[in-house]
């Protein structure tokens, strides 16, 4: 399987033109300075047009002195702050075909902002019709980190694309030919288990759950070494891969099974992350693990009050066949820390609870690290890409105890669910690992400028940023 987009990712971006519009941001608060040194004709035709500089509101200037013009001299956008990633790309959706370009006195940080955006804003999954015709398209603009933004804007369209693909064509198999796709774009390493084979290596858990459907569960492992050998620091992924979840014979309503191919969304941020981490050619000794399941309904599905055993030997209760996914992210995480990283971040669309707590836009973070957990909230405040942290609250474990396992899988009673799930994903990790739990929707329920409706990357910039930031300063 190989997503459809992600080596499109900039192609509304271009390097030149032989004609192009004039595209003028201007910010709401800086607009009344702007707007009076202007020609009295420019200024009376904005107030014409009711033209404030908010942000998405655009205005056509046309070209007086040749008595008009079938397309228009130059474009005035409000946009919330010039380095406002999200502005432009409201103004990729919003404009009419054609070709534009920016000042070139733009920073280098709004030019690199305006560029991902404006790549952002363009996507369009048309792997099941035909795409649009006709996009705007925007010259590079001056001073634009071109390597920086293609690596972003082909991660977070790597994102999109696999949470897009309904299940009927993004299964586990797919998932590790999608894996396996970019590891060989980036020279890493490989491997996945597949079926019985997970039994023999000591993968229970992540079997347990997938063995109901036809196809086989599995575990990804993909490895990279970076420049500068074993030097720099050890990052472990580790992505929640359900790529449907019927719920197991805790069958879901048909409301609730809607949108479950999203539910390997916590996969496809680990897999993008990892990409970019590789493209980025960052000094690190990369890891990445994916258990790729269905959570199916047959004759040897995994059963309520079933003892399952894991990985790290800790038998776990099921309480509930749909919370399937931190049984298969156990497995995956007893593994990881074998190999004692410096970071291991895990992503999952694990819980309701967390959506019911933060909304659908914003990420939950979990972590047995103050330092970590401090460095991706503030790489997600930088980037726009904000998460928020609830705690690891000790007495909550309480809420997990089984009489007859060590563990149950769900929490007695229907309290802090997030919370709980991450408290039994912790009894997986020691203390002395630097962990990090992040628990996203992967799905914009509402269309917003610059991100359609449908999947979305949501938390995969500040993780970026975080790693980058940790390997600066090693």
């Amino acid at each position: 399987m190989s997503p459809q987009n992600v080596e499109r990712a900039t192609d509304c971006l271009v390097a030149r033109a032989k004609t192009a519009v004039p595209l003028e941001p201007v910010v709401q608060e800086d607009f009344e300075t702007w707007r009076r040194g202007q020609k009295p004709s420019v200024r009376d035709w904005l107030k014409t047009t009711g033209f404030q500089a908010r942000p998405g509101q655009v205005a056509f200037l046309l070209d007086s002195e040749n008595g008009g013009a079938d397309s228009p001299a130059s474009v005035l956008a409000g946009v919330e702050r010039l380095h406002d990633l999200w502005s432009y790309g409201g103004l990729a959706e919003k404009l009419p075909a054609g070709t534009y370009r920016l000042p070139e006195d733009l920073s280098k940080e709004a030019a690199s902002a305006a560029a991902l955006g404006w790549a952002l804003g363009g996507y369009d999954f048309a792997r099941y019709r035909k795409p649009r015709e006709e996009v705007p398209r925007l010259i590079w603009p001056k001073g634009a980190d071109k390597a920086e933004v293609t690596a972003a804007a082909e991660a977070i369209t790597l994102v999109r694309d696999l949470v897009n693909t309904p299940a009927s064509d993004l299964g586990p198999e797919e998932l590790a030919s999608a894996a396996r796709s970019v590891g060989r774009r980036y020279g890493a390493k490989v491997s996945v288990t597949i079926g019985e084979q997970l039994l023999k290596k000591n993968y229970p858990a992540i079997h347990a759950v997938g063995r109901a459907a036809d196809r086989a569960p599995r575990l990804i492992d993909l490895r990279w070494q970076g420049a500068g050998g074993a030097k720099g620091p050890k990052i472990t992924l580790v992505g929640k891969g359900v790529c449907f979840d019927s719920g197991g014979l805790d069958l879901k309503p048909a409301s609730g099974m809607l949108l479950m191919k999203k539910d390997m969304g916590g996969a496809a941020h680990a897999l993008a992350l990892a990409q970019w981490i590789m493209a980025a050619k960052l000094p690190v000794t990369l890891r990445l693990l994916i258990p790729a399941v269905e959570n199916a309904v047959s004759g040897n599905a995994f059963r309520p009050g079933d003892i399952l055993s894991t990985r790290k030997g800790i038998t776990v209760e099921v309480g509930n066949t749909d919370a399937e996914g931190r049984l298969v992210l156990c497995d995956a995480l007893a593994d990881a820390v074998t190999e004692k990283p410096d970071v291991l971040l895990d992503f999952a669309t694990l819980t309701g609870a967390a959506r019911v707590a933060l909304g659908p836009e914003l990420p939950a973070l979990f972590s047995n690290d103050d330092g970590l957990a401090e460095a991706l909230l503030s790489a997600g405040m930088q980037s726009e890409d904000p998460l928020w942290r609830l705690p690891l609250h000790k007495p909550y474990r309480q809420m997990l105890a089984s009489k007859v396992a060590d563990i149950n899988n769900v929490s007695s009673g229907g309290f802090a669910g997030a919370i709980t799930a991450a408290l039994f994903l912790q009894e997986f990790v020691p203390d002395e690992t630097a962990w990090a739990h992040i628990d996203l929707m992967a799905w914009n329920n509402a269309a917003r400028p610059g991100r359609p409706i449908g999947g979305e990357a949501m938390s995969l910039r500040a993780a970026y940023a975080a790693i980058a930031e940790r390997c600066r300063r090693r």
